[in-house]
């Protein structure tokens, strides 16, 4: 994955497969634990799961912990690009209600910077 710093106030998280999704989504938790302890705030994340074909439990629980812990802060997730087999799993759990998706990076930032 890598993690970029698409503003000041948004991180752009582009995953991919495992073992390296949860290795990036560890690094992200630490930014964003960083963050509570710093006075820069929370910033909000898109997650980009173009690469990713299959989510696991682990990655699942992950992604929640991250939603909490952003929306603690006052912060947001947007989760973006899923592919159709992922998308089956989210249904299948009913994470498909408790995600804002949208279908590319550009829109889930755009809604962002809308909101703001």
């Amino acid at each position: 994955m890598s993690l970029n710093e698409w503003s000041d106030k948004i991180i752009l998280a582009e995953t991919g497969e495992e073992p390296s999704f949860s290795e990036d989504m560890t690094s992200l938790m630490t930014i964003v634990e960083d963050a509570e302890q710093g006075t820069r705030g929370m910033p909000d994340v898109v997650v980009n799961l173009a690469e990713v074909d299959y989510l696991n439990s682990s990655n699942i629980a992950q992604l929640l912990r991250l939603r909490k812990r952003l929306a603690a802060g006052g912060a947001r997730l947007r989760v973006c690009s899923v592919r159709d087999q992922v998308w089956g799993v989210l249904l299948v759990t009913g994470l498909d209600k408790l995600f804002d998706f949208h279908d590319a990076t550009a829109t889930a930032i755009a809604s962002l910077q809308l909101e703001a």
